[in-house]
């Protein structure tokens, strides 16, 4: 029974994802974020518990790439494709502007191709190449709670591109490291300190509306250590 413990929690993930997907068709977006973080606590905690158990297998790999294609994938595009369909319902729009929002679902797409990659890559064990998927998640899906005197990001267009962009970063060659502690000294964890105190003044001034703005001092944090360190 021991080793079904962390598919148990992946599975969990998975249903996270679903439940997102059930609020953004209600256009209940701040209850399908929420779903998307608890999703993203469990996909944390299921390699978790199969490394405190010891009972890592393949199996559990391609599960957890599975239920992450949903809750971090199909999840946030269906967040943004439903937020676009609402936004353009009370315009007067062309036929072509009327499918623009299916573009959308380029994410999921880029998504799957990147969790493939990552389950091939051995070069991805400490760190990672290219944006996670959650992170491309929380991100995406958060965009809608800026405020709505951004009007420059609350545009079908704006949103369109800015997913396209990090759907190529999914799949990137960026360098990008990893919340994982092999130990607590600052040598081994110097850029992981430096985020974590980062993001207190970031929440601080953005409160609830922080996370996009974690993701990209994420980001630029990674960039900035590997040309510090000049890694390739």
């Amino acid at each position: 029974m021991k080793k079904h413990i962390p598919n148990i929690v992946t599975g969990f993930n998975l249903i996270s994802g679903c439940i997102s997907i059930v609020f953004s068709f209600s256009h209940q977006y701040e209850l399908a974020i929420i779903a998307i973080f608890i999703a993203a606590v469990f996909d944390f905690f299921d390699g978790f518990v199969a490394r405190l158990l010891n009972v890592m297998s393949p199996i559990g790999k391609e599960m957890d790439s599975l239920a992450d294609v949903v809750s971090f994938g199909v999840s946030p595009a269906m967040i943004l494709f439903c937020y676009m369909i609402e936004m353009t319902s009370n315009q007067s729009i062309t036929d072509v502007q009327k499918y623009l929002p299916y573009l959308i679902f380029i994410v999921p797409m880029f998504s799957a191709l990147r969790l493939a990659k990552f389950n091939l890559d051995t070069r991805q064990s400490v760190s990672f190449l290219g944006l996670p998927t959650p992170a491309n998640a929380l991100f995406l899906s958060t965009l809608i709670l800026l405020p709505k005197e951004w009007a420059f990001i609350h545009n079908i267009y704006v949103l369109l591109a800015i997913s396209i962009v990090t759907s190529f970063m999914l799949v990137s060659e960026i360098p990008l490291f990893a919340m994982k502690f092999k130990s607590f000294s600052w040598k081994q964890n110097s850029e992981k300190y430096i985020f974590l105190m980062g993001i207190i003044p970031i929440a601080v001034v953005f409160s609830y509306q922080a996370i996009p703005f974690v993701i990209i001092w994420y980001v630029f944090l990674s960039i900035g250590f590997n040309i510090f360190q000049k890694k390739p």
